[in-house]
């Protein structure tokens, strides 16, 4: 690199002409990628709009939704708990405070220097000196890449803002699933106790007709192995309630040691409705597509930083210094010298450096780009397949009950044609675990159309609040 010293009388003439002349934005002119965008819904109604990130909208309390205080309770801790949730709020105080430090480069830098010597010797006397200088620096940004380079942080502020907003809503929507599948394994639990309960009824009936010679003791064996089984299963689901409830306690940020969740006996499920029609300017609330879209503006703004690289930079100094003998000599005219300068420094050759720095800045924005049109078409189908969940859950749910309904009548009438010497318990033993399989299916249907409820929200970066008073006549 070779810097060039200008005469002092041009100084302040290049000075005006680098001010009069501004910046030069040497980035690509902008574009959001495009994105393969379809016009409605492939299973619901409703069109979609070419979409902007929005991430600043306010999404509302969504878990509300749902009706359940506990969940209220501890969705509302998330903020001020939960780790990940921190550790994107440090993350964006951190780009923060990048911004600030390039902005502090656009303008001058002073420094203050001074010093005091004293000398001497054995053969001659003490001396003193006293020395101070003030000089300020400052680098005009001609192309930009100063400019540039605080609009690139910017760029990565706004990408930490909507990363906060992203663990906040991943928290969130973690929280509200393993809360309803807490709940859920809750009611197995009630349906599995109550089941023990009748094959213990079962098996003390098989004992009196095994006492009575009306049947062999095989038949005692087989309910006997079944109530085991059942217990065994229950420890299972106790097993996965608590694993469950460890998982809530680090979401809120406490200790599975520190935390407790009583079952709640007169918990049911609630469903909330679902819009039919959703404007596709939802979809802009989440907090992904946001992040995504401000890393391929931060990758088009480094093309420009890195194009700047091809031209030359200026550099103003100016010092006001003093040196004396004794102090109160220091600040007196006759002490005083001042100076100013300025220089330009420009790359004459690199061996392709700066074209290969420039290039890779071109790859780095090809490379966000492919990365943001693959997160709203991952929206687009996380949406898709939450709208046919809840359709086809919907339906389910209704065949469920009355499989479960069928079941149960199957299995009354299955134990009283045993007691009455009809059938053999293998019969009876097929009838009950299929009436517990029908239950289990049947909670785990209403259980699926909460969690189906809250992919939906998460998929939509929050719910659909704004929309306005709905017939709940045409919900999915």
């Amino acid at each position: 690199m070779k810097r060039t010293s200008l005469p002092p009388l041009r100084t302040a003439s290049l000075a005006l002409l680098i001010l009069l002349t501004g910046c030069v934005n040497l980035a690509p002119p902008y574009q959001v990628p495009v994105v393969d965008t379809p016009i409605a819904f492939k299973e619901g109604s409703g069109a979609w709009v070419p979409g902007a990130p929005a991430d600043a909208l306010d999404r509302g309390d969504w878990w509300t939704l749902f009706d359940d205080p506990v969940l209220n309770d501890l969705a509302s801790q998330v903020d001020f708990s939960n780790q990940n949730v921190a550790a994107a709020l440090a993350a964006y105080a951190l780009a923060r405070a990048i911004t600030r430090e390039q902005r502090a480069a656009l303008f001058p830098q002073v420094n203050l220097n001074s010093s005091h010597n004293i000398t001497g010797g054995p053969d001659r006397s003490t001396t003193r000196s006293y020395q101070f200088n003030i000089g300020a620096s400052w680098e005009p940004d001609v192309f930009g890449r100063l400019h540039l380079a605080v609009e690139s942080a910017q760029a990565s502020q706004q990408g930490a803002e909507a990363d906060i907003a992203s663990a906040r809503l991943a928290a969130q929507g973690e929280l509200a699933t393993d809360y309803f599948n807490l709940r859920q394994t809750d009611v197995a639990i009630g349906l599995q106790r109550q089941t023990i309960a009748g094959f213990q009824r079962s098996l003390q009936i098989t004992r009196n007709r095994y006492e009575a010679g009306v049947v062999a003791r095989t038949d005692v064996l087989q309910a006997e192995s079944q109530l085991a089984s059942s217990q065994a299963d229950l420890l299972t689901l106790e097993r996965q309630r608590a694993t469950f409830e460890h998982a809530i306690a680090v979401l809120v940020g406490k200790a599975p040691a520190n935390f407790a969740l009583a079952a709640d006996p007169k918990w049911s499920v609630q469903v909330p409705g679902v819009p039919e029609e959703m404007p596709s300017t939802l979809l802009q609330r989440r907090p992904d597509i946001a992040s995504a879209e401000r890393q391929v503006a931060q990758a088009n703004l480094q093309i420009g930083v890195q194009r700047a690289g091809y031209f030359p930079s200026f550099n103003l100094t100016g010092s006001i210094s003093s040196a004396a003998s004794t102090f109160g000599n220091l600040f007196r005219a006759s002490s005083l010298a001042w100076a100013v300068g300025s220089s330009v420094a420009q790359t004459l050759f690199d061996a392709g450096a700066t074209t290969a720095r420039v290039e890779q800045a071109r790859a780095s924005l090809n490379q966000a780009a492919a990365r943001y049109r693959q997160v709203v078409l991952t929206a687009f189908q996380d949406i898709e397949d939450q709208l046919v969940a809840l359709r086809t859950l919907r339906g389910q749910q209704g065949l469920r009950l009355e499989a479960s309904r069928a079941a149960d009548l199957v299995e009354q009438q299955t134990l009283n044609r045993y007691q009455v010497g009809q059938i053999n318990y293998t019969d009876v033993i097929t009838a009950q675990q299929n009436a517990l399989a029908a239950r289990r299916a049947l909670v785990q249907a209403e259980i699926d159309r909460q969690l189906a409820v809250v992919a939906l929200i998460q998929g939509l970066g929050g719910g659909w609040g704004g929309l306005g008073t709905t017939d709940t006549s045409a919900r999915l």
